[in-house]
């Protein structure tokens, strides 16, 4: 449903980590459009400890509704958020992001100009002395690149920064519910999206900073997940996954040099193991399954 002047709808996942909502909180709150303009809604995900009392003060400073649901996943509880808002443009964030304050207008005034496109914002790690979350970044950051400015058939903007308008939100189903873990139900949308025929544009204006805290044993068990949801996404396509060149895996370990960031023989590595995670989690899930 729209109404009551509300334009924009903030769906936020969370579950399980209320001092990472509180933080994404303080920065909605801080967001330079008029409150009478946007909604938040934040969808608890079966959290153990409800977070309408654990991060009760953060969602009251940022205005935001709360919805309750047993534990299905990120994807379902984005649609669940999108089914009952208000806004024109659906503004998705991940609990540990942190908008700056021009976020939503930037998205607001590119919906403007390109009515039924959908719109990934930009993401920048909020942590630059953890090389775990640096390296995971600078992954994202490489296949933005290499998918975006690429074949236009295969887009990828993730859930941490994503905005779709509601009607052709809703014309393709929304998230697929049957990605019950983080990873693949992004990349999933986006094929969905331009295959219906829509557009998805790159926003870099859209700024929000992530803070993913990881350590070894995160980072592996992160790209091992990764790793399943690919493997999900390429049963759902029902098409086998056609290998990228090895100029791909290349160029991705050369990133940290050309695009001159620090720790650079470093983060090579842990890309190379964040490739290796990801495959052993691909022929797990395919094993599994």
């Amino acid at each position: 449903m729209t109404g009551d002047g509300i334009r924009y709808s903030i769906i936020i996942p969370t579950r399980d980590r209320p001092q990472a909502l509180r933080a994404c909180l303080e920065a909605v709150a801080a967001l330079d459009l008029p409150p009478t303009r946007f909604e938040t809604i934040v969808v608890d995900d079966g959290s153990e400890v409800p977070i309408a009392d654990s991060a009760r003060e953060a969602l009251e400073r940022a205005g935001a509704r709360v919805l309750r649901q047993p534990k299905a996943g990120p994807g379902a509880a984005r649609n669940r958020g999108a089914a009952e808002s208000r806004g024109k443009l659906l503004a998705f964030l991940d609990d540990d992001c942190a908008p700056v304050p021009g976020w939503l207008d930037a998205l607001g005034r590119e919906m403007d100009a390109n009515p039924g496109v959908g719109f990934g914002g930009r993401t920048i790690n909020a942590l630059a002395g953890n090389p775990y979350s640096s390296t995971s970044q600078a992954l994202i950051d490489y296949l933005y690149e290499y998918y975006n400015t690429g074949d236009p058939d295969r887009p990828l903007f993730t859930t941490s920064n994503l905005a779709l308008p509601r009607v052709e939100f809703e014309r393709i189903g929304g998230f697929d519910t049957s990605f019950t873990r983080a990873g693949g139900e992004d990349r999933e949308i986006c094929l969905r999206w331009v295959r219906a025929g829509h557009r998805l544009r790159y926003v870099p204006q859209a700024v929000v900073f992530h803070a993913h805290r990881l350590g070894m044993r995160t980072f592996l068990k992160q790209h091992f997940t990764y790793g399943r949801g690919a493997a999900q996404y390429h049963r759902i396509r029902g098409s086998p996954p056609i290998p990228e060149p090895l100029s791909f895996y290349r160029d991705l370990l050369l990133y940290p040099w050309r695009a001159g960031l620090g720790g650079k023989l470093r983060m090579s590595i842990l890309l190379a193991l964040s490739q290796a995670a990801n495959a052993a989690g691909y022929a797990w899930e395919r094993h599994a399954t």
